[in-house]
């Protein structure tokens, strides 16, 4: 049956961030397939909101505050999961975080706090999930890059380069691990509503405001062919797919659910 291929029954993921957005979208997908689910997030009461829609779903998850800036955090939650679900089948890097400044306005400081959460989190991540898969002979690391790699992005320059260091990276993970039997891969999404993006809606009073958002939606929605920006349910079918069997002849490749924005060859 060819939804065989997408059943992770008897697997176990760690999504990190968990707490909302795309990864929240993920996490809950990969459970609904079957996955016991650890949902990692440096927001707490987020990431255990996640894991309590998992389980009153009917599916089986598990809550872990973590940091990915702090190298000792992941081997720790990585360890954890071996020990409390036996094995680690797919990691999805999803932790990041987005900073807006000019190059001319960019310091180390910015540079490093994006870079820390953006690429050095999502080394860490696929260093310490390498390991246990490794033992294994089999897994899927899935990072997550941006439309950003595509195109020139105004005022995002820190996040621009740390999502294409994660596509480098990526391909490099798939080239040295494919031999041991685990697959990388990137998604590049377009513009997806998620809290990260919310910004874009920031009222004159600071405060969040439909209207707003929406006009600063606009230009992205006549750019893009399917006349629409993107949910995080969009990215996380994509999750879904690199996670299972049904991705079992792809690595070191970029999935871009984008709406059309971006058709690289």
């Amino acid at each position: 049956m060819p939804l065989k291929a997408y059943d992770l029954t008897g697997r176990t993921a760690l999504v990190t961030g968990a707490a909302s957005g795309i990864g929240r979208a993920s996490a809950v997908l990969l459970a609904e397939a079957g996955a016991t689910v650890v949902c990692a997030d440096r927001d707490g009461p987020g990431v255990r909101e996640t894991a309590e829609l998992i389980e009153k779903a009917g599916g089986a998850a598990r809550a872990r505050q973590l940091d990915v800036t702090d190298r000792a955090q992941i081997a720790e939650t990585v360890a954890e999961t071996v020990r409390d679900h036996g094995r680690l089948d797919v990691l999805a890097a999803i932790a990041g975080i987005m900073h807006s400044s000019s190059v001319l306005e960019t310091d180390d400081a910015d540079l490093d706090r994006v870079l820390g959460v953006n690429f050095k989190g999502v080394l860490h991540s696929a260093q310490e999930a390498a390991r246990v898969m490794t033992a294994q002979r089999s897994g899927s690391i899935i990072t997550m890059a941006s439309g950003a790699i595509d195109t020139g992005a105004r005022g995002l320059l820190c996040y621009s380069v740390s999502k294409a260091a994660v596509v480098q990276l990526t391909r490099t993970l798939a080239t040295e691990l494919g031999p041991l039997g685990i697959r990388a891969n990137a998604i590049a999404p377009g513009f997806i509503r998620t809290p990260m993006t919310s910004h874009y809606g920031t009222g004159s009073d600071g405060s969040f405001d439909e209207t707003v958002q929406a006009r600063a939606e606009a230009s992205l929605v006549r750019m893009a062919p399917l006349g629409r920006v993107g949910t995080p349910e969009d990215v996380a079918g994509s999750v879904l797919f690199l996670a299972s069997d049904a991705s079992a002849f792809t690595t070191g490749q970029i999935l871009r659910p984008n709406g059309g924005v971006a058709m690289p060859w």
